[in-house]
């Protein structure tokens, strides 16, 4: 008869009496590895030596609660994992013995007094996209009629990422949220708030950002969803905007996710040319010290209710609802000029808002609807065309998770003191803009 399996944390051997944390300089494993014995978990850095972690049993890694580069206090675990080692279950390490041996957490600064803001910064910026490569070349094969050059031609996409099989919006948006942790430079325990939009939800409940609190081990903050279709992430922008102003919490964990692939009708080629997986995230936090946000300009017009749309929730397509379309219609040519004109407006109020020119705008980053759609709006916007950052000729359209996705490919490029606009319209019909001074 197999032994019980149960779980645990592990923490951090001290490596002499005074030491007090260490730094985990790199992981050996990944959430669902199994080890052995004695097996390297990760490399750390102490304040004596440089030292392997060792696994004490046998087991399997459930998760990784800190990052590489963080540093830990020995009093906090760094992992959980499960064995049916029977000598584990009464195992607390010694610099663990002051706090209780679970992964409960005290609820974060969010719970708190955060401090007055004197402002909202974008600290972080990070970016996931799947392996996956589908080409114009693949999807034109269901249409004998369509040239894959016609393809780029009309939407200016050459190529998307699509997710593998079993691969979840949230384990997109974990991809990432680290990625962006690790580019602010922060601690995953100074993150007081998760905020993810998205219209492809691993389930209608829980949200996928309690999914994802779940997999970052940050328990006890503030963790939700935002709906707003391809405005979504500046939408959730705004929101986390509001949290820090008014001094709820301090730094936030933003994230916009899709995994659209799976709910594409194939003889739909309206759509199935177009959509693209992938996540996107960033880190805003109070004060001056990173990248100033301006005011966030939102807005919806319902007049345009069915010009893009889905009749059922989730990333995948339910075989128990035959009355309901479940994949994902536009109407192309009325939406190609209500997402014109929404672009034009929404561009304009948010450099006049900043106080701006929009000869002083140095980059546009919008969502990556259509290269005809932008290009049109550029025309008509006050700012050319080249100074329109497009990346879904080689993405797609991502949704929510566009904007996020070419602000990290981006970034590398910027210099201090350029100014960005960054919007979107999407399905509802709703529009967004927020003003960026890197």
């Amino acid at each position: 008869m197999e032994a019980q399996r149960f779980r645990l944390p592990l923490y951090l051997p001290a490596q002499g009496a005074a030491e007090t944390e260490a730094t985990i300089i790199e992981w050996f494993v990944a959430e669902g590895d199994e080890f052995n014995q004695g097996d390297v978990l990760a490399q750390i850095d102490s304040a004596k030596s440089v030292f392997d972690f060792q696994a004490p049993c046998r087991g399997r890694v459930i998760r990784l609660l800190r990052l590489e580069s963080e540093t830990v206090p020995y009093t906090e675990p760094v992992m959980e994992i499960e064995t049916s080692d029977p000598g584990m279950k009464d195992w607390i390490p010694p610099a663990a013995g002051a706090v209780e041996a679970s992964l409960e957490r005290k609820p974060g600064p969010a719970a708190e007094a955060a401090g007055p803001a004197t402002g909202v910064v974008l600290r972080g910026i990070g970016g996931y996209l799947p392996s996956r490569i589908v080409t114009n070349a693949e999807l034109v094969q269901g249409f004998p009629q369509v040239a894959e050059e016609y393809v780029y031609q009309v939407t200016g996409i050459r190529q998307r990422r699509w997710a593998a099989e079993g691969e979840k919006p949230s384990d997109m948006a974990y991809a990432a949220a680290l990625e962006a942790i690790r580019h602010a430079g922060v601690a995953v325990r100074e993150i007081d708030a998760i905020v993810v939009a998205t219209t492809t939800p691993d389930f209608a409940m829980p949200s996928t950002a309690c999914v994802l609190q779940d997999r970052l081990g940050r328990v006890g903050i503030p963790a939700f969803d935002v709906n707003a279709a391809c405005s979504g992430w500046l939408y959730a922008v705004a929101v986390a905007q509001g949290l820090i102003l008014s001094q709820t919490v301090r730094n936030a964990l933003v994230v916009g996710v899709e995994l659209q692939s799976r709910l594409l009708d194939a003889a739909d080629r309206s759509a199935l040319f177009l959509f693209g997986d992938g996540a996107g995230a960033a880190i805003l936090a109070a004060g001056t010290s990173g990248h100033r946000l301006g005011p966030a300009i939102l807005g919806a017009d319902s007049r345009g209710l069915r010009l893009a749309r889905r009749s059922t929730p989730g990333y995948l397509v339910a075989d128990s609802q035959p009355d309901l379309d479940p994949w994902i219609r536009i109407d192309g040519a009325a939406l190609f000029r209500v997402a014109t004109e929404g672009f034009i407006q929404i561009i304009r109020q948010s450099i006049a808002r900043a106080g701006w020119t929009p000869e002083e705008t140095r980059w546009v980053v919008p969502h990556q609807a259509n290269s005809r759609i932008l290009k049109a709006v550029a025309r008509r916007s006050g700012v050319p065309f080249n100074r329109f950052y497009i990346n879904m000729e080689h993405v797609g359209n991502t949704s929510s998770a566009s904007i996020p996705l070419a602000l990290s490919e981006i970034a590398p490029t910027l210099q201090t003191g350029d100014k960005l606009i960054l919007c979107s319209v999407g399905a509802g019909v709703t529009t967004a803009a927020v003003s960026l001074e890197w």
